[in-house]
């Protein structure tokens, strides 16, 4: 069957996908672009496939020929090629290496951040509840493809933090003033690392549950990094 109306029902089911309501309500989200899509159907995510009949892009998932114009309806992208419907991540916190991003509000940066865990052998992200949508189009493309290889928790970060602590986890904070330099850490067996928003750093009631504060160490001229770039030198410093 070719679906050619946006009207159509499962279409606009499809395209409320869009919505971060809605995709809070589904547990889906929509990914573009055979890459994505690939690494969605590889970890067991894919649940369905939308795409122009003459795409011979084939996997064994549900699969929907549909015409240009329902394509650049469900699309973000200006010029889309085929999209997918995969499964939200229903992870657990596990691991020792622990990174926790306090209102993060940039999609460009969260994805950076999910591509630097993976690189850097980060065994669980916790988002706060007040920072960008995982499942944000713009976060998901950011990730490329690398949201499927890490655990990625939600939650109420100072309750996480306070159980955390019971747990023997050694708690470190970014802070500009006061902090301990990367090149004066040492060897890390079980820690979890704060990491604060774009425009206001860590939030002050979590500052009392640390163990340590950590700054980078940098030219004088440069008064602060961008978190993502931050937050990728830290976890490459620790990864050494």
């Amino acid at each position: 069957m070719l679906y050619t109306s946006i009207d159509n029902e499962k279409i606009k089911e499809i395209a409320k996908l869009k919505d971060k309501k809605f995709r809070k309500g589904s547990s889906l989200f929509l990914i573009e672009g055979e890459h994505l899509i690939l690494e969605a159907y590889k970890n067991g995510y894919l649940k369905k496939l939308i795409k122009l009949e003459s795409n011979d892009m084939n996997l064994d998932v549900e699969t929907i020929n549909v015409s240009e114009k329902v394509l650049k309806y469900l699309s973000s992208l200006e010029t889309p090629t085929v999209i997918g419907v995969a499964k939200q991540k229903n992870d657990e916190i596990k691991g020792n290496r622990i990174l926790i991003l306090d209102n993060i509000q940039d999609p460009g940066n969260l994805g950076t951040i999910v591509r630097s865990s993976v690189a850097f052998n980060v065994d669980t992200i916790i988002l706060s509840n007040d920072s960008v949508d995982l499942y944000n189009e713009k976060v998901v493309r950011a990730t490329q493809g690398l949201i499927f290889y890490i655990n990625v928790v939600r939650g109420n970060i100072e309750e996480i933090v306070g159980n955390l602590k019971k747990k023997d986890y050694k708690i470190y904070a970014t802070k500009v003033n006061g902090g301990k330099s990367l090149k004066n850490i040492e060897d890390l067996k079980k820690f979890a690392i704060i990491m604060g928003n774009e425009g206001n750093g860590v939030r002050p009631s979590l500052f009392n549950a640390c163990d340590e504060y950590l700054y980078i160490d940098m030219n004088k001229n440069c008064e602060s990094l961008n978190v993502g770039v931050a937050t990728s030198i830290i976890l490459y410093e620790l990864d050494k």
